[in-house]
């Protein structure tokens, strides 16, 4: 049984594990950079601790910074959240040096799945589908061209480091291949100290789904269902939903089999999420897996009623998993929007500055708002640009969104330019109500024509 849990995060989801902690009788740590220091996670954990200067790299990115407070506050276990030092497996390693429990797989399985093109062979190794692409890393443009030949385009140059949009490049046709070739491998090197990168065949249309997966110590691994994602902008999620309701039943049934499968056999624990691609004709391809908390999984609890945060916990402690996958029930349908500080027509401009005004919706059956803000707080300009994340949560689709859409009216932001016209409009787009929409949909047909408008 853990005493003591560092949250080694900010905003929301250091504020949701700080809770969950609470109710599970676990002391809890906040830590904070010097921009944070008023910070609702440092008000709500039992204690609280400064790091280092603003830039992340100096404090919440700073692993060293990181371990010595756990250490100073005597500390059993750090729960890194996600972002920041949760898929760094040489963190993970100094974890286990110094003593400390870290909440989330072992530095191992995080080497194997973070390194895409190593994840792909993994898993095809396992049989899991994969998009086609280069059988291992691409050194030259001479070797990307001989790829393009097999593979055919529109294509993606991804970099074996990649995550989060980085590192990335569409490639429509041979005209563009060199210069994005190159691009990719000069931004991976930039970001990831890496330069490696793989081809991958683009499937399109297509819609973006993961499964959500738990696994103890023990050998047990269940699914929580999945999750449609198909709604993002350059690689980002806007807005989330499970479940992914296009699916058929049997699709449904073997694509989460098929990312229980891939746990198995790289001896997965904790959360995890694995992520595909689906094309029109429902074929399932693996795209990559993230190994800790994503952003979306409330909307997982919401359908299932299981506390993922708790069970990442638990399963820290040794605790074998008290559900089976027979007990696993899904109910009804949930959606989150992702409110940030950005300016949309503005190429989405993350926002900063002092909160004046701040009114979030509340009330009724089936809402959820998990946020790390409050009036009068002044956002900084070095970290995640999120304000809130507004769950619901109804028996049909059609319920939800007009919860959601209830919801969307009643946000107030005053101080900061914020996306909620976006997510109003998108929340009554009869593609998005009908379900008739593909991971390009907004950024290629939605967003040129939203944003000439007034």
């Amino acid at each position: 049984m853990f005493k003591k849990v560092l949250v080694a995060n900010r905003g929301e989801v250091a504020v949701r594990i700080i809770r969950v902690l609470r109710e599970m009788g676990i002391s809890s740590v906040a830590i904070y950079s010097s921009a944070d220091k008023q910070a609702l996670h440092t008000e709500l954990a039992d204690e609280a601790i400064c790091i280092g200067p603003a830039k992340t790299l100096d404090s919440y990115g700073n692993p060293v910074a990181v371990i010595s407070a756990a250490l100073q506050m005597n500390c059993d276990a750090i729960h890194p959240g996600y972002g920041f030092l949760s898929e760094k497996s040489e963190f993970v390693d100094l974890c286990e040096e110094v003593g400390l429990t870290f909440i989330g797989p072992s530095s191992h399985v995080i080497n194997q799945m973070g390194n895409k093109q190593h994840a792909r062979e993994t898993m095809r190794a396992a049989g899991v589908p994969c998009t086609p692409g280069s059988d291992g890393l691409v050194q030259t443009v001479e070797e990307a061209e001989q790829v393009a030949e097999v593979i055919g385009y529109p294509l993606m140059v991804k970099a074996a480091d990649g995550g989060g949009g980085k590192g990335m490049r569409r490639v429509a046709d041979a005209s563009e291949l060199a210069h994005k070739f190159s691009a990719a491998m000069m931004e991976a090197q930039a970001v990831y100290g890496n330069k490696d990168v793989y081809i991958e065949k683009i499937i399109a249309p297509a819609k973006h789904i993961e499964v959500q997966l738990l696994a103890d110590t023990h050998g047990n691994v269940i699914h929580l269902g999945e999750r449609d994602c198909s709604l993002q902008r350059n690689n980002q999620k806007v807005i989330e939903m499970a479940p992914a309701t296009f699916l058929d039943a049997s699709v449904r049934e073997a694509l989460c089999d098929a990312a229980v499968t891939a746990a198995k056999a790289i001896g997965y624990t904790n959360a995890g999420t694995i992520e595909f691609l689906v094309d029109e004709q429902q074929q399932f391809y693996f795209m990559e897996m993230n190994t800790r908390l994503q952003v979306e999984h409330p909307v997982t609890e919401m359908i299932t009623g299981i506390d993922i945060v708790r069970e990442q916990i638990n399963i820290a402690m040794g605790q074998p998993l008290a559900i089976t996958q027979e007990d696993v029930t899904f109910n009804g349908m949930a959606i989150e929007c992702r409110l940030n500080a950005e300016d949309p027509k503005q190429s989405f401009r993350p926002a900063s500055g002092y909160i004046e005004r701040l009114i979030l919706p509340s009330g009724g059956m089936g809402l959820r708002v998990e946020s790390g803000v409050y009036p009068n707080y002044s956002l900084p300009p070095y970290y995640d640009s999120m304000i809130a994340k507004i769950i619901v949560h109804k028996p049909s689709r059609q319920e939800t969104f007009k919860t959601l859409q209830r919801a969307l009216v009643e946000v107030v932001v005053e101080g900061l330019v914020t996306n909620i016209e976006l997510l109003e409009e998108l929340a009554y787009s009869e593609e998005v109500l009908t379900d008739q929409y593909h991971t390009k949909w907004l950024e290629d047909e939605f967003l040129p024509g939203w944003m000439m408008t007034d």
